[in-house]
């Protein structure tokens, strides 16, 4: 039996509930603009994107207040 939730049976899911740390796994440039505090549109996940690109998981320790 795994100790990870299936967050699938969740009828709401927070931003923090889908939000990956870079811990269990890469951050995506959804996750680098959630982390940001906005939405994820098109173009704020395509500047995530180039941003991981460019610098890897210090895009994330970049864009954080």
């Amino acid at each position: 039996m795994s100790d990870v939730p299936d967050e699938s049976k969740w009828a709401f899911k927070s931003p923090d509930s889908v939000l990956h740390t870079g811990s269990e796994h890469e951050v995506d440039p959804e996750d680098l603009v959630m982390a940001s505090g906005r939405e994820p549109t098109p173009e704020l996940i395509e500047k995530a994107r180039q941003a991981l690109e460019k610098n890897g998981a210090a895009a994330v320790e970049r864009s954080l207040p």
